[in-house]
């Protein structure tokens, strides 16, 4: 009985002890991407805009597609801060609601993509053979055809809109995220916890998503925040050639589409919405940056 007692008391011990060390290595990590200046600086752009799309009504008393708001081809001024486009409609407006579009566009792109190399990465991975035959064979047929390329032709095939552009960009993202997760999984397919887990009688899906994907999901959090600033960049090419999201819809690529006749003789119609675009992805390629230092277990002390 005693022993007995003092296993468990021990087995509690364990218990107490091990729940902690996950919560200190998340903290860490936290504490070593916020100690990074690239990080805090792309943090705080990114915030900025993303806050600032948000709560563009507190910021601007302006509808983004009412015309005639002021003149026509208004250079900034005190009223409107970037000026008017061709339909006299406020460029500052325009541009934080069109955020919504290009900042959703980026997440939700990246999220599909990510999401979907995680599944199909793992299986391939994990269970070898002829299921990883197949669909490596699949995802290098997949790859074959450049991104903005499938983009455009599955924009082209679904229609213009917010989730099928989010769809054409995401699905030609997958086959890169496969073949780093599978890389992953094969890099630790053998380990003793994984034998250990086979032992006890796991399933296969238990060891898979349970015990195998959070020892190697860090890759893909480092590409999540990459992709965000390329897809917000093909949205906006999708948009500049007439796919994507359309006018009158507020969004940076149809700004720039829109501006591309006047911008000549008036570039701050062009000026603004690169910029935005500018700023963002410089903010996500400096958050993956410290995110990739801080997740990179050779520079953890």
């Amino acid at each position: 009985m005693e022993k007995q007692t003092t296993g468990m008391i021990s087995s509690n011990y364990r218990y107490r002890e091990e729940k902690p060390v996950k919560s200190y290595l998340t903290l860490e990590i936290i504490e070593r991407t916020l100690k990074s200046v690239t990080s805090k600086i792309g943090l705080a752009i990114l915030l900025i805009i993303v806050l600032s799309c948000i709560f563009a009504p507190l910021l601007t008393k302006y509808d983004p597609n009412s015309p005639n708001v002021g003149p026509r081809f208004q250079t900034p001024n005190a009223e409107h801060i970037m000026g008017t486009d061709e339909l006299g409609r406020d460029i500052f407006t325009r541009l934080l609601y069109g955020g919504r579009y290009s900042l959703g566009i980026g997440f939700a792109a990246s999220a599909f993509s990510v999401l979907c190399a995680i599944i199909i990465g793992s299986i391939a991975g994990y269970f070898g053979g002829k299921v990883e035959t197949v669909i490596m064979r699949l995802m290098d047929v997949w790859s074959a055809l450049p991104q903005m390329l499938l983009a455009i032709l599955i924009s082209s095939a679904l229609g213009t809109g917010f989730f099928n552009t989010v769809l054409a960009l995401g699905i030609g993202e997958i086959p890169y995220g496969v073949r780093m997760i599978r890389a992953q999984i094969l890099s630790v397919r053998s380990s003793e916890y994984l034998e250990a887990a086979e032992t006890i009688n796991c399933s296969k899906l238990s060891i898979m998503f349970k015990h195998l994907l959070p020892n190697v999901v860090s890759p893909m959090i480092i590409s999540f925040t990459m992709q965000i600033g390329g897809n917000i960049t093909l949205a906006a090419g999708l948009s500049y050639i007439g796919l994507g999201i359309q006018p009158p819809a507020a969004e940076w690529g149809a700004m720039l589409s829109s501006a591309r006749s006047h911008m000549m003789i008036y570039p701050h119609l062009i000026i603004f919405p690169g910029l935005a675009i500018g700023l963002t992805i410089l903010a996500t390629n400096l958050l993956g940056d410290g995110l990739r230092d801080a997740l990179d277990p050779r520079l953890r002390k």
